[in-house]
C-alpha cells in the first residue's frame, strides 16, 4: 500500500489530476450549472475533437517534434469535405474517406519535409498552417458551406446508449493510441527518438521513417477530428480550427507529455485535454471574455512548460549525482 501511494505521488499524472479537481471545485462554486449533467455532456462533446487530434499529436511530441498546422488542417479538411458533399454532390461516406486520405497526405508531407529535407518542425508546420488557412478561405470564398444532409449530423450530435458518439470515438482512439505507444515497437521508437535520436539511429532504427509516421498519424487523427467537428456544427466553416492547435498542445503538455520529447502517456494527455475543456467551459460560463481566456490559457501553458523543464532538470541532476556516486 505504501509503495502504491509513493508511486502515485511520483507520477506525472498527479499534478494534472489535482488541477482538474481544482477547476471542477472552482467553477462549481462560481456557477450553479457547471456540474450539471447536460453541461458535462456538452464539455465532453467539445473536448472530444481536441482529444481525438491529441491521440495523433502525442506521437509527434514524444519524438521531439511539434505540429502547429493541425488547427488549419482541421479547417481545411472541414471545408473540403463539406464542399464535396454540398457543391459536388459526392456521397458523404466517399467524401469522408477522401478527406481522411487528404489529411493523411498533408501529415505525410509535413513529415517528409522535416525528416528528409531537414527543415525545422516549428517553421515547416507554421508555413503549412498559413497555406491551409489561406486555401480554406479561397475554397469557400470566406463564406460558410451549408446544406449538409441531416443524417450526417449523427456522427457529431448523436448518442449511443446515452453517451455522445464523439466521446465514444475519442475513447476508442485513445485506447488504440495507448496500445500503439506501449505495446508495439513503433510506439517505443517514438519515445526513443525523443529521448536520444542519435543513439536510436545508431541502434539501427530508421528514425526518418518513424518521424514521418508520427506526422502521418497526426494527419489521420486530425482528419477524424475534423469530420466529427463538421458533423457537430453541420456546416463547413473557414474559421473552424482557430486556436485549436493551442488547446491540443496545452492539454497534452499539461497531462505530462514533455514538450522536449521522450516522456508522457495517453492517459495523462487525455486528462490534460479534459482539464482544458473544463477550463474553457468554466471561463465561458462565468462570463470571461475571449481575450481574458487567452491570457489564462497562455499562463497555464507557460506553467506546464516550466514544470516540464523543472522536472527534466531535476532528473538530469539526479543522474549526474548518481554517476558521481
Amino acid at each position: 500500500m505504501k509503495n502504491t501511494v509513493n508511486r502515485m505521488l511520483r507520477s506525472s499524472i498527479l499534478p494534472i489530476v489535482i488541477l482538474l479537481i481544482g477547476v471542477l471545485v472552482l467553477f462549481s462554486l462560481l456557477s450553479d450549472n457547471f456540474m450539471s449533467a447536460d453541461n458535462m455532456k456538452t464539455v465532453l462533446r467539445q473536448v472530444s475533437m481536441i482529444g481525438i487530434a491529441g491521440c495523433g499529436l502525442i506521437t509527434v511530441l514524444l519524438s521531439g517534434g511539434i505540429d502547429l498546422s493541425i488547427g488549419s488542417m482541421v479547417t481545411f479538411i472541414n471545408v473540403v469535405c463539406a464542399y464535396m458533399i454540398v457543391n459536388l454532390g459526392v456521397n458523404p461516406v466517399v467524401a469522408c474517406v477522401l478527406s481522411l486520405l487528404l489529411s493523411i497526405l498533408l501529415g505525410a508531407i509535413n513529415g517528409v519535409l522535416i525528416s528528409c529535407f531537414g527543415l525545422m518542425p516549428f517553421i515547416t508546420t507554421l508555413c503549412m498552417q498559413y497555406i491551409l488557412k489561406g486555401a480554406s478561405f479561397i475554397l469557400t470564398k470566406s463564406a460558410p458551406i451549408y446544406g449538409l444532409p441531416d443524417g450526417f449530423k449523427v456522427i457529431g450530435q448523436g448518442y449511443l446508449v446515452g453517451i455522445p458518439i464523439p466521446v465514444i470515438i475519442m475513447v476508442v482512439l485513445a485506447i488504440f493510441s495507448a496500445v500503439l505507444l506501449r505495446k508495439t515497437y513503433i510506439g517505443r521508437y517514438f519515445y526513443y527518438i525523443g529521448g536520444n535520436e542519435e543513439a536510436t539511429k545508431l541502434s539501427g532504427v530508421n528514425t526518418r521513417l518513424v518521424r514521418i509516421l508520427s506526422y502521418t498519424l497526426t494527419g489521420f487523427f486530425t482528419g477524424i477530428a475534423s469530420i466529427v467537428w463538421l458533423s457537430r456544427v453541420n456546416s463547413g466553416q473557414p474559421s473552424t480550427g482557430a486556436g485549436f492547435e493551442f488547446d491540443v498542445i496545452c492539454g497534452l503538455v499539461l497531462g505530462g507529455v514533455s514538450a522536449a520529447g521522450g516522456e508522457g502517456g495517453i492517459l495523462g494527455g487525455m486528462i490534460g485535454v479534459i482539464s482544458i475543456g473544463m477550463l474553457n467551459n468554466g471561463m465561458t460560463m462565468v462570463g470571461l471574455s475571449e481575450y481574458h481566456q487567452m491570457v489564462v490559457k497562455g499562463l497555464v501553458l507557460l506553467l506546464a512548460i516550466s514544470m516540464d523543464r523543472f522536472k527534466r532538470s531535476a532528473k538530469g541532476k539526479k543522474k549526474l549525482s548518481g554517476k558521481a556516486g
